[in-house]
């Protein structure tokens, strides 16, 4: 089971869900589109992911899911490792 983190919303875990499922790097234009989120949203989401460290920002515009990432979706992480 995930951990609940105080500040993730559901687009947070969409995004997450989005890129571990396609196993790709993306930006999040291409991510937004994919799961139905405006873009400028889903890049400051982006932003505060990687922060988090549970994506890893590759270039100015494109997004990869990191070790940590996969971890938390797979409910191998407590909440204090991700804020």
């Amino acid at each position: 089971m995930r951990p609940r983190v105080d500040w993730m919303t559901q687009a947070d875990e969409r995004v997450l869900e989005f890129l571990h499922e396609k196993d790709i790097v993306a930006s999040p234009t291409v991510i937004a589109a994919n799961i139905d989120y405006t873009a400028e949203y889903i890049s400051r989401r982006c932003r505060k992911l990687a922060n988090s460290g549970l994506l890893q920002r590759i270039d100015p515009s494109n997004y990869r899911l990191t070790d940590l990432g996969r971890r938390f979706l797979d409910g191998e992480v407590d909440a204090e490792e991700v804020e």
